[in-house]
């Protein structure tokens, strides 16, 4: 199954009103990233245990680990929770700039180090959600 296919599934899967919201954020990432590449994982290590929610993921980076080992890893998460719904900007090396510079704007939505959740994408300002995800898609992937 591509990557594609493997998306659409994983947003067929979704209840609504959280497949609507997931939808439209990943429209939106598609029309604004056009040429991005486009990421799925199930949520499941190489063991095939349950380590994390499944992700839709958008651009590419190599992620330097510090024995030395690299990784191919993408640069936005998009996730269904059971509460919600979280958006992960990956690759930030100040953990405190999503909170500072989106925390007080982005309506009810909680800003870590990493990730912005919200119940519904009503609840967030969309505007300032996209410009954290533009931001992420954006950083210099050499520093």
């Amino acid at each position: 199954m591509s990557t594609a296919d493997q998306v659409e599934a994983y947003l067929a899967g979704q209840p609504e009103p959280k497949q609507g919201d997931l939808r439209r954020l990943h429209a939106r990432v598609l029309a604004e990233f056009p040429d991005s590449r486009l990421w799925f994982t199930d949520g499941t290590d190489d063991t095939g245990k349950v380590v994390a929610n499944p992700n839709i993921g958008y651009g590419a980076s190599t992620n330097a680990y510090a024995d030395g080992s690299s990784r191919e890893f993408y640069r936005i998460g998009l996730s269904a929770t059971t509460t919600g719904i979280s958006v992960y900007v990956l690759g930030l090396d100040d953990k405190t700039y999503l909170k500072r510079t989106y925390g007080d704007s982005i309506g009810k939505a909680s800003v870590t180090g990493y990730c912005i959740r919200f119940r519904r994408l009503a609840d967030a300002d969309v505007d300032v959600l996209h410009a954290a995800i533009s931001h992420g898609m954006r950083l210099d992937p050499d520093g």
